[in-house]
């Protein structure tokens, strides 16, 4: 292949076939993108610390084998402590799943509707969240609310940790991102509520209903709701690019081990998570990723291989080029995945 010809093809795959010069793409994406392949999901990995991240943990399910696991990089970059297959990660909006599976439990004993609305549940946001009297919970859990995204508001990350115990307040007095299910826009927000709207027809909280009817079921012994909940020596540090800071410390929900998340995800795609009826009205997504300071994960399921894939990194930044590299890993771990079928 011809050195013009390799980067036609580079600006057709990462433009959506516009002119845009490759001067604007960080040269570290399209060099991890054009790369060979490697021939092992160890050497991916490898090459992907290479890249610069500080730490990396893939676990790989594949239908009939036992799973196995992947490292690479530092747990603890400060202490040179090695990355640890079992050490727990903050998963972020992975934690959507697990909402949006306790939701259509609830919906299948009748103590929530997907058709009922906002104010329904909680008639106080009647004028501080714009149509919130004809926002549904199902438009909540497929972000088709137009509810704006309390992470977007500025105001918001001049005290992140402190600002979260009233995170509601973000997305109040707001305009409407756009009117009930005339859109679609992303909105922690929206999870936010949902929780909300569960521990109030509960009466207790969500999250020990979660553990009841997800993770005991399922024997997942290494997830976690709170950081308070575990040992800092068991969980991954996270960085942040340009910053000596190990988030580690720092409430941001849920924890999980990759092994834990890989069985919840197949459960999820197989349907051994649910009971019978529950899956059929099961109104979300089956794969998810997670963002928040020091940490990002993806977790997927791949259908024509039969296998799940988590990929947990502990390196952010600002940009999102941190993002896009993990994409590019965990893609190319999945065609080495799918070369070993």
């Amino acid at each position: 292949m011809t050195k013009n010809k390799k980067i036609l093809i580079i600006r057709v795959l990462l433009f959506g076939g516009t002119a845009l010069s490759l001067f604007f793409v960080p040269w570290i994406l399209v060099k991890a993108w054009i790369l060979p392949l490697p021939d092992t999901v160890q050497e991916q990995v490898d090459e992907a610390i290479g890249h610069g991240f500080d730490g990396i943990i893939v676990y790989v399910d594949k239908a009939g084998k036992p799973p196995v696991f992947y490292t690479g990089g530092w747990k603890d970059r400060e202490n040179k402590i090695p990355a640890d297959s079992k050490s727990l990660f903050k998963i972020a909006s992975i934690s959507k799943l697990y909402t949006a599976v306790a939701a259509t439990k609830l919906v299948k004993e009748k103590r929530l509707s997907f058709d009922k609305t906002l104010t329904d549940y909680l008639p106080e946001l009647k004028g501080r969240i714009k149509y919130a009297e004809e926002i549904s919970l199902r438009m909540m859990i497929k972000h088709r609310s137009g509810i704006p995204n309390f992470t977007d508001n500025p105001a918001y990350w001049e005290n992140e940790q402190e600002n979260g115990k009233n995170a509601l307040d973000f997305a109040l007095d707001l305009p409407a991102n756009f009117k009930p299910n005339e859109g679609y826009a992303y909105s922690n927000t929206n999870y936010l509520l949902l929780r909300k709207i569960m521990d109030h027809v509960l009466g207790y909280s969500h999250n020990k209903y979660i553990k009841e009817k997800i993770l005991i079921p399922l024997k997942l012994k290494n997830t976690y709701f709170s950081i308070t909940e575990v040992d800092l020596d068991d969980v991954m540090s996270g960085y942040y690019v340009g910053s000596e800071e190990d988030f580690k410390a720092r409430e941001y929900g849920m924890l999980a081990t990759a092994e834990d998340v890989g069985i919840f995800l197949r459960a999820l795609n197989d349907g051994s998570v649910f009971k019978e009826g529950e899956q059929e009205i099961y109104p979300y997504e089956y794969n998810h990723g997670g963002l928040v300071v020091g940490y990002q994960s993806l977790a997927e399921y791949h259908k024509d291989i039969d296998a799940v894939v988590v990929q947990f990194i502990n390196t952010t930044d600002f940009n999102g080029y941190e993002w896009n590299l993990s994409e590019i890993t965990i893609n190319r771990i999945v065609k080495i995945v799918r070369k070993e079928n």
